[in-house]
Parts: C-alpha cells; sequence; structure tokens
C-alpha cells in the first residue's frame, strides 16, 4: 500500500447515486410526515371551511329573523295608521254632525272640512310610504331567502366534494403504505433468514445493507476471493437470493450492489482501482457459483451491479475522528428497489 496520510472527517453523506439509496428510509419518512401534514391540513381547511359556512348561515338566519320582526313591526304601524285613519273619518263624520247640529256658518263648515282633507291625505300619504316600506322588506326578505338557500347548496356541495376527497385519500393512503412497507418487509425477512441459517451477517434496520469485512474475502491489497470468502458466499448468497428474488417482490426490486469499500492509505484512484476489482471478483463469482437455480442466475444477472468506492466512505472508530482500517475494507451487499416508480407514485398521490 501506498504511504499513510491523514484521515478526513466523515462526510455529510455518500456521494453520487449511492447517497440516495443509503439515505433512502430517511426521505421516504421524510416524505410520509409531509403527506401526514398535507392531510391533517386538507382536514383542518374542511372544518373550518364548514365553521364559516355554519356562522354564516346563522348571520344570514338572525338577520332573516330580524328582518320578519321588523315586517311584522311595520304591518302592526300600518294597521295602526289605517285604523287612526279611520277614525279621522269618524272624527270628521262626528265634526261634520256637530256643525250641522250647531248651524255653523258655510265657511267654518269649508274650513273644518279643508282641515281634515289636509290631514286624511296626510294619512294616505303616510299609508303609501309604509305600503312601500312593506314591498321593500318583502323584497329583501325574498332576496335572504334565496341567498341562505344558495348557501345551503353550497355547503352541501362542499361536504360531499370533502367526503369523495376522503374517499380517494383513504385509497392513496393504503397504495402509499403498501410502497413504504415493502423495504421493511424485506429487511424483516433477511434479518430472520441470516440468523436461521447462523450467518454472521447483520442487516442494517434502515437500509438493508449487509456490511462484511474484507479480511475475509481478500489478502491486503488482493483482488483474488479466499477459499475462505468463496465458503461464506457460498452460503451466504442462496439465503440472500431466497429472499431478494421472491416472487411478492419482483416489482420492487430494481437493483442488487456489491460495493467495494478500501482503508485510506494509498492514493484514491489506486484505491477506486482495487475496491472495483474486489466487488467485480464477488460478483462474478456470485454469477458462476453452483448454488444458484437458472431462475436466480438469469434474474441476477439483469439486476446485479458491481461498484467500488476506493476510501471515499471510511468507517470511524466510535467517539474519534480517527479512521477504523480494518472496518473501512469491506465488501457490502445492498438492495435498491425501483425509486423512480415509487417516487413518481407518491407525488402523484400528494399532488392529488
Amino acid at each position: 500500500m501506498a504511504r499513510k496520510i491523514q484521515p478526513s472527517r466523515r462526510r455529510a453523506g455518500r456521494t453520487d447515486s449511492g447517497a440516495a439509496w443509503i439515505s433512502y428510509s430517511d426521505m421516504m419518512a421524510a416524505l410520509l410526515l409531509v403527506f401526514v401534514l398535507v392531510l391533517c391540513y386538507s382536514i383542518y381547511q374542511y372544518f373550518s371551511m364548514l365553521e364559516t359556512k355554519t356562522a354564516e348561515l346563522d348571520r344570514q338566519s338572525a338577520l332573516l329573523t330580524l328582518q320578519q320582526t321588523q315586517l311584522e313591526s311595520k304591518e302592526s304601524d300600518l294597521l295602526a295608521k289605517q285604523e287612526q285613519l279611520d277614525g279621522a273619518l269618524q272624527a270628521v263624520q262626528e265634526q261634520k254632525g256637530i256643525l250641522e247640529s250647531q248651524n255653523l256658518t258655510l265657511e267654518e263648515q269649508a274650513r273644518l272640512i279643508l282641515n281634515a282633507q289636509a290631514a286624511l291625505k296626510q294619512k294616505e300619504a303616510d299609508l303609501a310610504a309604509a305600503q312601500q316600506e312593506l314591498t321593500a322588506a318583502q323584497q329583501e326578505l325574498t332576496a335572504a331567502q334565496q341567498e341562505l338557500s344558495g348557501a345551503q347548496r353550497t355547503l352541501t356541495a362542499a361536504q360531499q366534494e370533502l367526503k369523495t376527497q376522503q374517499q380517494v385519500m383513504d385509497t392513496q393512503q393504503k397504495r402509499l403504505d403498501d410502497l413504504v412497507g415493502v423495504r421493511t418487509r424485506i429487511i424483516q425477512e433477511l434479518s430472520n433468514e441470516l440468523s436461521q441459517a447462523k450467518l454472521k451477517a447483520s442487516v442494517d434496520r434502515n437500509t438493508g445493507d449487509i456490511m462484511l469485512q474484507s479480511a475475509v474475502f481478500f489478502d491486503v491489497g488482493k483482488d483474488e476471493i479466499k477459499e475462505g470468502g468463496r465458503a461464506f458466499l457460498d452460503e451466504f448468497i442462496p439465503v440472500y437470493l431466497s429472499v431478494l428474488l421472491r416472487p411478492e417482490y419482483a416489482q420492487d426490486l430494481g437493483e442488487i450492489i456489491i460495493e467495494g469499500h478500501t482503508d485510506t492509505q494509498g492514493t484514491y484512484l489506486k484505491n477506486l482501482e482495487l475496491s472495483q476489482k474486489r466487488a467485480l471478483s464477488v460478483a462474478t463469482y456470485c454469477l458462476g457459483m453452483n448454488g444458484l437455480t437458472s431462475a436466480q442466475r438469469e434474474r441476477l444477472r439483469d439486476i446485479l451491479t458491481a461498484k467500488g468506492r476506493s476510501y471515499s466512505v471510511p468507517i470511524y472508530l466510535p467517539n474519534s475522528t480517527k479512521v477504523d482500517m480494518d472496518a473501512s475494507r469491506r465488501v457490502e451487499f445492498k438492495f435498491r428497489l425501483k425509486d423512480a416508480e415509487m417516487i413518481d407514485e407518491i407525488r402523484k398521490i400528494l399532488a392529488q
């Protein structure tokens, strides 16, 4: 190996396309949180709209009641004025009788009659004005009733639309749960199968990545698989593929990735070449091993990728910035779901 160089700080995330797959679960959790927030905000908007519409209906109903009361009051005033007019007419008749009985002069009788007629005209004018006010109040009442009916129809339509949207969202939520749950089920089944097979390979609970020490497979600076590494792969690969290549995951599994990693000694390019050769050696051995069925081998050819990462993703000692050289020299098995299709589906759900 080349001379030792100073360890660098852990990078914020993996580079290139590998970063997206390693942080996949975080992204899915964030998307799920966004969807839940959108759902909560839609429900909040519905109740806010319902409360506003209800308050508007109550206000219009109160206004309708007030207008009805005013209309009844005006009708009472009109009846009172009609009674006053009748009383005035009766008073005129009585005054006429009094004048006649008292043998008043013609001029005095004419004056009294003119006064009575003027009072009568004033009463008639007041009665006409009251009738106009009553007609206007009736028109306002009719308009208010029509507006109230329109508001009720709008509220009913809004409630029906919200009910329809809720049904659509329930269906989409189930689809989203199915998409997000695929990786979780695969990780759980991988853990169970590897545990039952008593293989020394731990599965990352968040990503499903399996990290294997390079010392098991290769000598230092070499890319030829050792006998012990071949024996391990003969046991590990059939168990690994028995889970990933199950029919229920066929439409979701997009890629199986074998990654080679080195320590930080030597140049980046030298380690990139070494890590690539090691990953390719493992991939080549897996494709040629006898423990695979023809269907598994054919499927593996379609989705298997070998990738060298040099020392771009080193592993550090606990609570330290110092690189753990032994742990950094490793081979990782990863799987990638068809993220593009899943993300498009989630985007469609969120857009709707």
